[in-house]
């Protein structure tokens, strides 16, 4: 039967260094207790914000404050999450979340007294050079004083935070350490399911098997959908508490007012896939005949098209593939990808009680870190490249900004992953002559679109009518959720594909659902990414010249405009229109090589 390891089984090589972090655990507590008697201090600084000159030590206190707090943070949290069973880690992780909380309540006077200026004050902080490290920020406040509470309501909410987060971290527990998988006979071999095995499995080349773990997966949510009905809807609940106490009319509306992100880009986005769904049906009834299925299912729409073409390499393989890709980046950037690997920035392997998938995480004044379970497979060669876009982008921003403007919106999040895959792409198909490995690439670019533009916005809809259920108050239950997301199901992918019953519990299984409206920017990441590469290809240094601009750009501008440095403007309808474009092409290209 084959298991899957313990973390002490792991080789060194494969594991990230948290020490650049904070240097071991007895460090941890040190600094953790002098950054708590910090903490409180912050509160003396109450009542005297109206003088520009305290006002200014005040913010760069809180920032040292804040960055301290988080390295440390970070620290509980990664290593808590390379195995969810030790208590340790899950308390000093819970420490230091608590301490967040308090740092929010005793701050929470701070935005309240700020905004007692007038809009055309904070306007003129914004333009002095003594702020220059906050200007994004004031002009912000200056757009949105009008959601700003009262002190008092705004420490309420910053004490809430202490639970409020609750619904994702039961999920997130319930989802890496307690459901319960059947295991999966694969050639006559008993194997153990895994998030990680379930993505193996769905490539597996007999359809016996990729049902038996498709099976196997949807099961153990349906099982419990219930529960997890009940952690989604009071996470959607919460997010429409906190919106409705600050003014907005909607959850959309308070999500991306907090990007600084029109809600029209998330309806056009929408409304644009919709639009276009008969292209992916089209994708969807040519795999079923390029399979030569006579049903094709779920299950089915994983598997690679060209039997043997999976590009199964070892890790250190599938990173020199990656690095390759990337070299129209230039030297600079193959370098940062080098000291990645070698200097202790990613965690490979999966291991027993590992937090499931992958994802980068970047904090000021050191390197960014990847969580990583890597398995021989296209999609986890993608997902190298995936995260260390994610990775490059946090670098390049915490060196080039303070760290007021560091941090990227979310909207702009997904960019540079994507842009990452999307090089990758067309660098394995530049580089084969082979008919079926390029038939496999296409087939694989198609998937891209397929589950990152067509799925993330389902994904996007799902959520835009879950969270209309509690503003309208309309109870939320497993049977409702399952019921809108089958639907949505049976829109995106057409009448070519049976859509198998559990399919309907999916949802119970997105670990971002409860980040609210933040899938959305994968699909428009992937429309922006799809400019962005192209003009490195066929534009060079001038492109990646502008490219870089973004990447370094943090949160210092609205995302829009940052975008814009790249040469991307979603304003306009041509990124969406380049990147359907870009789809139907691939099909295209796909369906002339089996004629």
């Amino acid at each position: 039967m084959s298991k899957i390891p313990e973390r002490k089984e792991i080789k060194d090589k494969y594991k990230w260094n948290l020490n650049d972090l904070v240097a071991g655990d007895a460090e941890w507590e040190k600094r953790f207790t002098a950054i708590s008697r910090r903490v409180p201090k912050l509160a003396d600084y109450r009542g005297k914000l109206s003088d520009d000159a305290v006002l200014l030590d005040y913010l760069k206190v809180s920032d040292e404050i804040a960055i301290e707090l988080l390295r440390l943070y970070l620290y509980a949290a990664m290593n808590s999450h390379v195995d969810l069973r030790v208590k340790k880690y899950q308390e000093m992780n819970a420490k230091a979340e608590m301490l967040s909380v308090t740092l929010g309540s005793t701050v929470a006077f701070a935005e309240p007294e700020i905004c007692e200026r007038s809009e055309k004050e904070l306007l003129a902080i914004s333009k002095r050079a003594e702020f220059s490290d906050y200007s994004y920020s004031f002009e912000k406040l200056a757009k949105d004083k009008k959601y700003v509470l009262s002190e008092k309501e705004e420490k309420l909410l910053a004490e809430a935070g202490n639970f409020s987060g609750n619904f994702r971290d039961s999920f997130e527990m319930f989802d890496s350490a307690d459901v319960k998988f059947d295991s999966v006979t694969v050639d006559g071999v008993v194997t153990e399911m895994s998030h990680g095995v379930y993505s193996l499995l769905l490539q597996n080349p007999s359809q016996e098997v990729r049902k038996a773990a498709f099976e196997s997966m949807f099961s153990a949510y349906k099982q419990n959908v219930n529960t997890i009905a009940a952690m989604y809807g009071g996470s959607v609940k919460k997010d429409w508490f906190y919106k409705k106490v600050r003014g907005f009319s909607s959850t959309l509306e308070g999500a991306l007012n907090g990007s600084n992100v029109d809600v029209r880009a998330y309806k056009n986005l929408i409304t644009a896939v919709d639009n276009n769904c008969r292209y992916m049906h089209a994708y969807v009834a040519f795999r079923k005949q390029a399979l030569g299925l006579d049903t094709l299912n779920m299950w089915d729409l994983h598997v690679p098209l060209v039997e043997g073409a999976n590009y199964a390499v070892t890790y250190e393989k599938a990173f020199n593939i990656v690095k390759d890709a990337l070299k129209p980046m230039g030297e600079e950037y193959a370098a940062l990808l080098d000291t990645a690997k070698n200097g202790g920035w990613i965690d490979v392997m999966e291991s027993r009680g590992k937090r499931s998938g992958a994802y980068s995480w970047g904090t000021y004044g050191c390197h960014p870190y990847v969580l990583l379970n890597y398995q021989k497979t296209t999609h986890d060669l993608f997902t190298i490249a995936h995260e260390l876009g994610h990775a490059m982008h946090s670098y390049f921003s915490n060196s080039a900004q303070p760290f007021a403007k560091c941090d990227y919106e979310i909207f702009v999040a997904e960019i540079a992953s994507t842009v990452n895959e999307v090089l990758l792409l067309k660098y394995l198909l530049a580089n084969t002559a082979d008919v079926e490995t390029k038939k496999f690439l296409l087939s694989y670019y198609l998937d891209m679109f397929r589950t990152t533009l067509f799925r993330q916005t389902m994904f996007a809809e799902f959520e835009l009518e879950a969270h209309k259920l509690a503003e309208t108050n309309t109870p939320i239950t497993a049977e409702g959720l399952s019921d809108i997301y089958y639907g949505l199901n049976k829109k995106y992918y057409g009448k070519a594909v049976k859509h198998n019953d559990l399919i309907r519990y999916e949802w119970a299984r997105i670990p971002h659902f409860y980040n609210a409206y933040y899938v959305y920017q994968y699909a428009t990441g992937i429309t922006a990414a799809v400019s962005i590469a192209n003009n490195i290809l066929s534009k060079g240094d001038k492109a990646f010249f502008g490219y870089k601009k973004f990447l370094s750009a943090g949160g210092s501008q609205p995302p829009i405009d940052i975008l814009k440095l790249a040469g991307v403007d979603l304003t306009t309808e041509k990124p969406f229109n380049d990147a359907m474009r870009e789809f139907r092409e691939t099909l295209s290209a796909l369906k002339a090589l089996y004629k």
